[in-house]
């Protein structure tokens, strides 16, 4: 009691020095609390006390569920997206057909929708993101690829990028050229990724229960639970999920930066060691078409882990050593990229030009140009010579250009090709 009443006095002693009641509330943050509230009454007056009993005492719901206009659009959104996915059922179409070419409809369309809706986009500004939506629909379904063409597969892969970037788009709204709405689209993916892997883990537990319940019934349900509950489920998570993080940011943003601190090194042991093994192995990426995509496929999770922490790295009270372990990261995916990258070449020169050698060594090429950048700007901010600002601008100037090559690799190599 006695060491409450001398923190009590010494909190009202210090109520008009901020920087000295922050450090008793870190001190101990229990018995500040409870001193505080004890003395408010008496200095409720005061501006700072009454700033500290907002901190302290704000009592916010678990889960906000938006205004009633915005559920009424998830709600459509998801209704849409599950009859989307739905489709081919409805319908007696080929799955394999449908799926390869449309998967990226069923997510991207709604995600595209919320947001626009969200930053109140007008007339003018729709209409990119309309003609983007309906001109890819159109040209994925209705131009005449040979199904097993080397086009169709790139323009399956890069469709959803495409449509990634005009997601992009709508999330910036009326500020395109803002580095911080470019990083904070960034963070919007990292912090979606987390509750969707939340969400799928939370459904795989309760479907699981479901089924188990119900076969020991003897009711056989797991074709007509993967069918189309199973799969109306999976194509409403990523609206929901979007939704969720939204608004109720906090419920990731936590996660987030730890997870970005315990991957971000384990990554860097993690490819330091591929690295050696590969030199010792003396795998051959030259002639190893297989293990070539592997790698690349690498490269690009590796590239996409970077860029995820460095917009996290300044919550870092650590960021020093974290720094580090990005640069580490950085030289090392760029040592691999240039050796894909040599392997890429040999190949054109070996076996001549096709849409998959191109492409892929235009994305490779972009990867290595952007780590390039990154890697020297990390290297100045550890030599007290740039802020992570400037690798922050260096990210969001890239992101066009990801967009632009997406659309061209999408949309213009079929043509160039002849669809082949």
């Amino acid at each position: 009691m006695e060491a409450i009443n001398n923190l009590t006095a010494e909190i009202l002693n210090k109520i008009d020095n901020p920087r000295k009641l922050e450090m008793l509330y870190h001190n101990d943050k229990t018995a500040f609390i409870e001193a505080f509230n004890r003395m408010y009454p008496g200095i409720n007056k005061n501006v700072t006390a009454q700033i500290w009993n907002e901190r302290l005492n704000f009592k916010q719901e678990e889960i906000n569920w938006g205004l009633k206009n915005e559920l009424i659009l998830v709600g459509g959104a998801s209704l849409i997206a599950i009859m989307i996915a739905q489709i081919p059922k409805l319908v007696n179409m080929d799955e394999e057909f449908f799926y390869t070419r449309n998967i990226a409809f069923i997510v991207f369309p709604m995600l595209i929708i919320y947001f626009s809706w969200k930053q109140k986009l007008g007339i003018n500004k729709l209409i990119f993101p309309l003609l983007s939506i309906l001109f890819s629909v159109f040209y994925i379904n209705v131009v005449p690829f040979n199904s097993k063409s080397d086009s169709l597969l790139l323009t399956c892969i890069h469709l959803p990028i495409f449509l990634w970037a005009v997601l992009g788009y709508s999330f910036l709204g009326n500020n395109l050229k803002s580095t911080e709405k470019r990083i904070n689209f960034l963070k919007f993916n990292g912090n979606f990724l987390v509750m969707v892997a939340i969400i799928v883990l939370s459904g795989g537990l309760f479907s699981a229960i479901t089924m188990g319940l119900f076969k020991l019934i003897g009711i056989q349900m797991e074709n007509f639970y993967v069918q189309y509950i199973g799969l109306s489920g999976i194509a409403a998570i990523p609206i929901v999920g979007t939704f969720l993080v939204q608004n109720n940011p906090k419920l990731v943003n936590k996660i987030s930066p730890v997870i970005a601190r315990i991957f971000t090194p384990l990554v860097f042991l993690t490819l330091l060691i591929f690295l050696i093994a590969f030199i010792y192995i003396g795998k051959d990426p030259y002639k190893d078409r297989d293990f070539l995509i592997v790698f690349n496929v690498l490269l690009m999770g590796v590239m996409a882990i970077i860029i995820f922490s460095i917009t996290e790295a300044a919550k870092n009270k650590h960021q020093k050593l974290n720094l580090l372990f990005l640069f580490g990261l950085s030289l090392l995916t760029i040592i691999d990229n240039g050796i894909a990258l040599s392997a890429i070449s040999f190949r054109l020169a070996e076996y001549g030009i096709s849409p998959n050698r191109v492409a892929v060594l235009g994305g490779n090429l972009l990867i290595f140009i952007n780590l390039l950048f990154v890697g020297y700007q990390l290297f100045l901010i550890l030599m007290g010579k740039s802020k992570l600002e400037k690798v922050e601008k260096i990210i969001a100037s890239f992101l066009p250009i990801y967009f632009i090559w997406s659309a061209i690799v999408a949309f213009i190599f079929p043509l160039i090709f002849n669809f082949k």
